[in-house]
């Protein structure tokens, strides 16, 4: 294992074997051999172009000897199953072998999706310059979860195009696969649906904050050409006021004020400001919900649709009269959501999708589906509260999990809150101040995202329904100029333990070891353009074990 060497790969390689270290110059004529592929033809000329000018300079110098042999010439692509397309469970195995013989280093892949995670290894192996490759090495790699993502909410703040194609970079950079887009929410509706043009046109926050449908072409692409899959979001029935700009009669509660003065905690009409939740029991919701799903799926052609289902405030449905005649007749909100489910999962599924929910549709303590109406085999929940508890409760119930467990993957926590005036913080000094207004604090740091086993307490026939993890972003105090140093490098820790974990091989946490490489990881990054910010004084990494404790905390 890489424990030591001088040279290491983000995330660290399931098998790392390099027993004499050293050095290969790399040659000024180096190429990248591979069989032509639509989007493998397009990695393997980026990565030569990176490799032979970006002559990074590591923060501790590798103390590698150089070999006496020819300049390294050649990088030999061999992938075994040319035509396997990028979705969910596709082999992202490879081999990497970099003799200091000289002549062909070789690059052995499943898939070319496997052989672009190889070229992204081979790249962080090259430095220096003149430029020059680790040697004498062999690489044999492949993730521990098939789904490893970021998600990003575009709703509440905006981010331009070519902030979106940067973030996707980084995720493939890291070797995860999954770029969740939360695009809507109840604070706008920034996406233009052709079908339904008035929800983007009068929901965006102005002309200049929309997604065209050439826009989304350019972010599916993009991620097809670094291996990353593009799952949407349309959140719904909640999370959906900024729907009632184009359609007030299908929208309950839209622009009310959140949490009414006269009324208690469980009677605000939304967890946050931003009131709205689609009306299940008036037939035109469900026009134009098809229209949007069958457009949304026209646009994203990923096997994934992520369709919400998130935090049902019951009063925000309470109050329509609609809803309140159900009530009257010993209905109940549980039997309405039940009815939102059964009138547009079958419609998603039919267009050939596995929907993604988040758990609140089946583990909501007040408004939740039976699972008579969430198949096993199209349904995928994906949790966010209560840590381990939750991911073992969905798999309990046969259900795949996606692990997104706030107390350990949201990235916007511990940053306060952004009521206006918020009586939290005006508190006489010397009081407890609590998490600060963050619901979710404190601040979830790189080791405590990357010390997170997703599938603690599970036995192992239960972990194989936990399919992966995502770290999220949600923007309510995030937008484009704090993406980076947001996301990064706590999502490459999560990378790591979600690619090869966060145990050596005697079993132990290697939280510690992993500093200085992460280090190096970020500072690497920093320097391909990803603001990522820094885990450490410098000072640290340039004089070993001195940032280290003997004593236990």
């Amino acid at each position: 294992m890489a424990v030591g060497y001088p040279i290491n790969v983000w995330p660290k390689p399931t098998t790392f074997n390099w027993s004499r270290p050293q050095a290969i110059p790399l040659s000024p004529n180096f190429t990248i051999s591979a069989l032509p592929h639509r989007y493998l033809t397009t990695a393997v000329q980026r990565y030569l172009r990176q490799i032979l000018t970006e002559h990074h300079r590591p923060l501790v110098p590798p103390p590698l000897n150089l070999t006496s042999a020819p300049p390294l010439a050649t990088l030999t692509v061999t992938v075994s199953d040319v035509a396997s397309p990028l979705s969910h469970g596709v082999n992202e195995s490879y081999s990497l072998t970099i003799p200091c013989a000289g002549g062909a280093a070789a690059l052995d892949a499943a898939t070319p999706w496997g052989a672009m995670r190889g070229l992204e290894t081979f790249s962080q192996l090259v430095y220096s310059n003149p430029s020059r490759a680790a040697c004498g090495l062999y690489i044999s790699d492949a993730p521990l979860f098939a789904h490893r993502g970021i998600m990003l909410d575009t709703s509440r703040n905006y981010f331009g195009i070519g902030d979106l194609l940067r973030l996707i970079r980084a995720i493939s950079m890291n070797k995860l696969n999954v770029f969740h887009w939360h695009i809507t929410d109840s604070h706008s509706f920034p996406l233009v649906v052709p079908s339904e043009p008035e929800l983007g046109a009068k929901g965006a926050y102005s002309e200049e904050m929309m997604y065209t449908a050439a826009d989304v072409q350019t972010v599916v692409e993009y991620g097809m050409e670094f291996g990353v899959r593009v799952i949407p979001e349309i959140d719904m029935p909640a999370h959906t006021g900024s729907w009632g700009e184009a359609y007030p009669d299908i929208v309950t509660c839209a622009n009310k004020f959140w949490w009414p003065a006269e009324s208690d905690w469980t009677d605000r009409l939304a967890a946050e400001p931003g009131t709205g939740q689609l009306n299940p029991l008036n037939p035109k919701t469900y026009e134009i919900v098809k229209n949007v799903v069958n457009d949304v799926v026209s646009m994203f052609p990923d096997q994934f649709y992520h369709a919400g289902a998130d935090e049902i405030t019951p009063n925000c449905w309470k109050i329509d009269p609609l809803i309140q005649a159900f009530l009257s007749k010993n209905g109940t909100l549980s039997q309405i959501l039940e009815t939102f489910v059964n009138s547009t999962l079958p419609y998603i599924v039919s267009l050939n999708r596995t929907v993604i929910y988040w758990e609140d549709v089946l583990l909501d303590a007040n408004v939740k589906v039976s699972p008579l109406f969430l198949p096993r085999e199209n349904v995928i929940l994906q949790s966010w509260n209560s840590g381990p508890i939750n991911v073992k409760k969905i798999v309990d119930s046969g259900y795949r999990a996606i692990v997104s467990s706030s107390d350990f993957y949201y990235l916007d926590c511990g940053h306060g809150d952004f009521i206006g005036n918020d009586s939290e913080y005006n508190l006489p000094p010397g009081t407890d101040q609590g998490q600060g207004g963050s619901w979710c604090g404190p601040f979830k740091t790189w080791q405590t995202i990357y010390n997170y086993d997703i599938t603690y307490g599970l036995t192992e026939e239960e972990s194989k329904l936990v399919i992966g993890g995502e770290a999220a972003l949600w923007s309510e105090q995030a937008d484009w100029t704090v993406l980076d140093a947001r996301v990064w490098p706590r999502g490459a820790a999560m990378g790591e333990a979600l690619w090869s974990g966060n145990r050596d091989e005697m079993g132990n946490k290697r939280f510690a070891e992993a500093t200085d490489r992460l280090s190096e990881w970020r500072w690497r990054m920093v320097t391909r353009g990803i603001g990522a910010e820094p885990i450490q004084p410098l000072w640290c990494i340039k004089n070993p074990g001195m940032c280290n404790t003997v004593h236990p905390f």
